[in-house]
This record gives structure tokens, C-alpha cells and sequence, in this order.
């Protein structure tokens, strides 16, 4: 993972193209792993009406690596990784992944795809699920599936009535 002391923290762009250090974030979220402040601030800097930047690339290894210590995984780390990951493939607005992020990118997503896999064995609530399914559906190459599984139960349902004729 990218050091905390590397000087190329400082430099990272969010998801509103403005630079984001998402350090003191991440620093507050290995002390308080389920503070919706926290997680509310990283959602709304890394991700921004389907635009994501490096900081949301750099910060992702990070939120795997302070989740592995959470048993269940909060549904945050799913569902961020998931939108930046749906962002990074769909929107050509948004840039690829620094060389020198992608190897610890790709290693975070190995592994948050078996914390997924770990907590649908026991989490029965919605959006835990939803976000966990739709780690496991980017993870397989399945990206229909997965922008599917993103949706809310509402728009699935619309999604089926109009499939019906409904």
C-alpha cells in the first residue's frame, strides 16, 4: 500500500476533480470504523455524481485493509469500492488508475471479494447484501449484473414490470 508519509497523498484528486487528501479520513476510520461522519465525508470526497479520481483509487486498499478487522466488513467499504469501481469502468470522464496505485487497487479487490463472500454467509440485512452481491458481480467481470444489483429494490421492481409489459 502507499505509505501515509508519501508526499503523493497531497496531491490526489477526489471525485469533484479538486484535490482530496483522503489521509485524516482514513486515519479516523481505523479508530472509529463505524462512524457514519466518517464514512459520510469519504463517500461524498471520493465519489461525486459518478466521478472519482486517484484519492479514490489510493484510498480504496485502505478501507480493505482497516475492514479486514471488522467482522461483518461495514456495508460502507462494499458499496464505496463498488461505486468507484462502477464509475472507473463506465464513465469515460474519469481517469485510469495511477500505475503506482493499480497493484495495491487490484490486490484490495482480491480481497475484499472474499470479505463479501465471508459476510453473505450471515448478513441478512438489504443493503449490506446488495453491496456485497455487487462486489462479488464486479469482482466475476459481471457489470450488468452488478450495476442490477446497485439499484434499489424499486428500481428492480420497475426494471421487472417493464420487462413484463407490465
Amino acid at each position: 500500500m502507499l505509505k501515509f508519509d508519501d508526499a503523493r497523498w497531497s496531491g490526489l484528486k477526489g471525485g469533484y476533480k479538486v484535490v482530496y487528501d483522503p489521509r485524516p479520513a482514513l486515519r479516523a476510520l481505523a479508530l472509529r470504523y463505524d462512524d457514519k461522519a466518517v464514512w459520510d465525508e469519504l463517500w461524498n470526497e471520493l465519489h461525486h455524481q459518478g466521478d472519482v479520481g486517484d484519492a479514490s483509487y489510493a484510498a480504496i486498499p485502505e478501507i480493505i485493509s482497516i475492514s479486514t478487522e471488522h467482522v461483518p466488513a461495514n456495508w460502507g467499504a462494499y458499496g464505496l469500492a463498488a461505486t468507484i469501481e462502477e464509475a472507473r469502468l463506465f464513465d469515460n470522464r474519469n481517469p485510469p488508475i495511477p500505475d503506482w496505485i493499480e497493484p495495491h487497487y487490484k490486490a484490495a479487490w482480491q480481497t475484499l471479494f472474499k470479505l463479501a463472500l465471508r459476510d453473505l454467509e450471515t448478513q441478512t440485512d438489504q443493503t449490506s447484501v446488495t453491496c456485497a452481491l455487487a462486489v462479488v458481480a464486479l469482482h466475476r467481470g459481471m457489470l450488468g449484473l452488478a450495476r442490477m444489483v446497485m439499484c434499489t429494490e424499486d428500481e428492480r421492481a420497475e426494471m421487472l414490470r417493464s420487462y413484463l409489459g407490465r
